[in-house]
């Protein structure tokens, strides 16, 4: 009996000693969990923090890029007009003005003797219409 009674007591123990450990290294296994999930927690806020400030450096990057080409489009424009404003006051002809070979009248385009005006085609004093009249 004794010896049923101190294996009794042993596995008792041995019992316990297991269920101590269990529940220590479930409350560390815890801790571990809790601290992850504060770590995790602070890197996500880290996280958003810095794609809202980067989403903010792109956004004024883009409006500056914007303004930029908004001068730019408006320097051409005003060069463009600077350019054209200058050819009307010249009286030199450009380029522009050089007429080519297709400009150039064929035989079938020319006046026939047909179409050349007579004297009788020639207005008198007396066709001419008064405001009178």
């Amino acid at each position: 009996m004794k010896d049923k009674a101190k294996e009794k007591i042993k596995e008792e123990a041995k019992d316990q000693l297991k269920s101590k450990f269990q529940e220590e290294l479930q409350s560390k296994v815890s801790k571990a969990a809790e601290k992850l999930e504060d770590a995790k927690e602070k890197n996500a806020d880290k996280v958003h923090g810095k794609a809202e400030q980067a989403a903010d450096k792109v956004r004024d990057v883009l409006l500056n890029v914007q303004d930029k080409l908004k001068n730019l489009k408006e320097a051409g424009e005003e060069f463009q007009e600077k350019i054209n404003s200058k050819k009307k006051n010249t009286k030199l002809k450009s380029v522009n003005d050089i007429k080519g070979a297709n400009n150039i009248k064929s035989s079938n385009q020319l006046k026939s003797s047909n179409d050349i005006k007579s004297s009788k085609d020639i207005k008198r004093a007396t066709d001419i219409k008064t405001i009178s009249s």
